[in-house]
C-alpha cells in the first residue's frame, strides 16, 4: 500500500473504493538547517487520514513537520478527507485552487451534492463528517503561485478541462507533475505489455474537452519526466501518453455530436464508452477478462457519459 519513490517522495494507497484506485502522495524537502518539510498531495476519504497519522507515527515523522495538505481540486475523492487530516495536523496549512477554496471553507454545497449524487447513507459511509476548515488555515494557490518546501520548490498551475477548480503541481526536483485527473486515469490492472493505457476522465459537471486539451499541452511544455496520477500511481512520460488522451478526448466529442438528438443520453452514451474503451484496451493488448474489464472501467465511464452530455447541452445552448 506504500512505495518509497526517489526524489524523497512516498506513494500512498488511500483504499478509497479498493486498491490501486485512488493515490495520495508524500513530498518531502529540506529547509536550511536541513531539518525535513513535509506537503501531503491529494487526501483520500476520512479514513485515508488513519492511514497517514499511522504511517508518520512508524517513520517518526513529527505532525508539525507537515506544512501543506494539497487537493488539486475538491471532488471528493481528492479532497474528502480534508478536513479530518487537517484537525489531525494543527500546523498545516491547506492549499486550494482559488474556485475551490470556498468549498472547504464552507463545504455546505458540496456535501448537498454530493448527498444527492450518492445518497445520504452510502456519502455518510463513504465521506463521513466533512467539517468546514477555518479560512485562516487556507492558502489560495493562484496560477504561478510558487511555494517553498524547504529548498523544494512547488509550482501550481491552473488546469481547467476536467474542473474549473483544478490545479497541478509542477515539482521541478523530480521534473514531474503531481495530475489530480488532469492527465487522465490509468489503472495498473488495465496495464499490458505496451505500457500504462490512459484514458481521460470528462465527469460532471465542468468538462471542457478543448480546456482538458489546452491544460495536457501545458504540462507537456515542460517535457516532464514524470507524472504522479492520483488514479494512479506514478508514470514515466511518453508522447503516446499525450497523444492517446487527446485522441480519446477528440473521440469523445465525435461520439455525442454524431448522435442524433435523441440518443444524446448518458445511458445510450455510456454504452458508445464501454464499447469504444474496450475496442482501445484490445488494441492495447490487455488480457483482462471481460467481467474485470467491466469492473475496472464502469463507475469512470458512468460519469464520463453524464459529463460529456452535460458539456454538449451547455457548449450548445442557445443564446438568448
Amino acid at each position: 500500500m506504500i512505495s518509497q519513490l526517489d526524489f524523497n517522495i512516498v506513494q500512498i494507497d488511500t483504499g478509497l473504493m479498493g486498491p490501486n484506485i485512488v493515490a495520495c502522495y508524500l513530498i518531502e524537502g529540506k529547509d536550511n538547517d536541513n531539518n525535513a518539510e513535509y506537503a501531503i498531495i491529494e487526501t483520500g476519504n476520512y479514513e485515508t487520514t488513519d492511514r497517514l497519522i499511522n504511517y508518520f507515527k512508524q517513520q517518526n515523522i513529527p505532525k508539525e513537520s507537515i506544512r501543506y495538505v494539497i487537493p488539486t481540486h475538491v471532488h471528493l475523492d481528492h479532497a474528502g478527507g480534508a478536513s479530518s487530516l487537517m484537525e489531525a495536523l494543527p500546523d498545516a496549512t491547506l492549499v486550494m485552487h482559488p474556485k475551490g477554496a470556498r468549498h472547504m471553507i464552507d463545504p455546505s454545497k458540496l456535501i448537498a451534492g454530493a448527498t444527492v449524487v450518492y445518497g445520504e447513507a452510502f456519502f455518510k459511509k463513504m465521506y463521513g463528517d466533512i467539517k468546514p476548515v477555518a479560512e485562516h488555515r487556507v492558502i489560495i494557490a493562484e496560477d504561478n503561485t510558487t511555494l517553498m518546501l524547504g529548498n523544494r520548490e512547488l509550482l501550481f498551475r491552473d488546469t481547467p478541462g476536467h474542473a474549473n477548480h483544478h490545479f497541478c503541481i509542477w515539482d521541478e526536483t523530480s521534473r514531474g507533475w503531481f495530475t489530480g485527473d488532469t492527465f487522465g486515469l490509468a489503472y495498473p490492472s488495465l496495464d499490458s505489455e505496451q505500457g500504462h493505457f490512459l484514458f481521460p476522465t470528462s465527469s460532471p459537471v465542468q468538462f471542457d474537452p478543448k480546456q482538458l486539451i489546452s491544460s495536457i499541452e501545458l504540462m507537456m511544455d515542460k517535457e516532464p519526466k514524470y507524472m504522479y496520477l492520483t488514479h494512479f500511481g506514478r508514470i514515466v512520460v511518453e508522447q503516446k501518453h499525450r497523444s492517446d488522451l487527446i485522441q480519446h478526448i477528440n473521440d469523445y466529442v465525435n461520439i455525442i455530436e454524431s448522435l442524433p438528438e435523441d440518443k444524446r443520453t448518458a445511458e445510450h452514451i455510456e454504452t458508445l464508452l464501454t464499447d469504444y474503451t474496450i475496442k482501445a484496451l484490445a488494441k492495447h493488448g490487455c488480457k483482462l477478462i471481460q467481467e474485470d474489464i467491466d469492473k475496472a472501467i464502469r463507475l469512470d465511464i458512468k460519469l464520463n457519459s453524464q459529463g460529456l452530455v452535460i458539456w454538449y447541452e451547455r457548449a450548445n445552448k442557445p443564446r438568448s
